[in-house]
């Protein structure tokens, strides 16, 4: 029997984004509110459609630069200012995830530096950096102030959960905790992206002597900074580690 593309039912293919940063001491993701139907109004995820003569790969990294401006960063060439780490994260192909017809989505994580206040695009109403935990807690129907709000639209906050959760258990053993810090960081603005990506707090000593003691993971600058004030602190770039041996293990929180 010849192939008939008819005799099969459509379906589109969506690229969504988790989007996360640490602003002021709080892993946040980026949420868009809707301003089209389905779930008009309601916070989301960013991401979009992927067009006809569009990879998957491709297609995450133009819906990255649309909303943030940044570019997806090639582990093979250099690091650049306004590149993000992006990597793919999960498929989502509940028959019912989306109302209008059935829509597979590949998701993607992308982790960046502290991030200027971004601006809507698209179909987004407004854009806002949200902290994880409140845009998680949606889920049961209650905000930080108590009030009752509304859970992310489609099923973006399985997705948005299943994101943290990778980025917690990676930064764990790799040096992906690097992808949240400026090309060049200290001891102490590490420590606060473990602590704010795992929601615990860590001893300052103990952190200084495991970062510094695992092979690769930091190469000194042979700068100084006193941006975070108090004496100066030595300066770091990411090593060429990939594998962190021994592994930052995770506390309980």
């Amino acid at each position: 029997m010849p192939y008939d593309p008819s005799a099969f039912p459509p379906f589109a293919v969506t690229v969504d984004l988790v989007v996360l940063t640490v602003r002021r001491h709080a892993l946040c993701a980026l949420a868009v509110r809707r301003g089209e139907p389905p779930y008009q109004g309601r916070w989301a995820l960013p991401g979009g459609f992927v067009r006809g003569d569009e990879d998957l790969t491709t297609a995450a990294a133009r819906e990255l630069a649309e909303e943030t401006g940044l570019n997806a960063h090639d582990p093979a060439g250099p690091v650049l200012p306004n590149a993000a780490h992006l990597e793919q994260l999960a498929t989502y192909g509940d028959p019912k995830r989306d109302p209008r017809m059935r829509v597979v989505s590949v998701a993607h994580l992308a982790l960046a530096p502290d991030l200027p206040a971004p601006r809507p695009g698209g179909d987004a109403r407004s854009v806002r950096w949200a902290p994880v935990e409140e845009l998680l807690d949606q889920e049961a129907g209650y905000g930080r102030d108590g009030e009752q709000v509304t859970p992310l639209a489609f099923d973006h906050a399985q997705i948005l959960a299943d994101g943290v959760e990778r980025a917690r258990s990676k930064i764990e053993y790799s040096s992906l905790a690097t992808a949240f810090c400026p090309q060049e960081f200290t001891v102490g603005e590490l420590r606060r992206v473990y602590e704010a990506v795992w929601g615990v707090a860590l001893d300052p000593r103990n952190f200084h002597r495991k970062v510094t003691g695992t092979p690769g993971f930091l190469v000194p600058t042979g700068g100084t900074t006193t941006r975070q004030g108090g004496r100066p602190a030595q300066l770091f770039r990411a090593g060429g580690a990939t594998l962190l041996n021994p592994p930052m293990l995770r506390p309980e929180a």
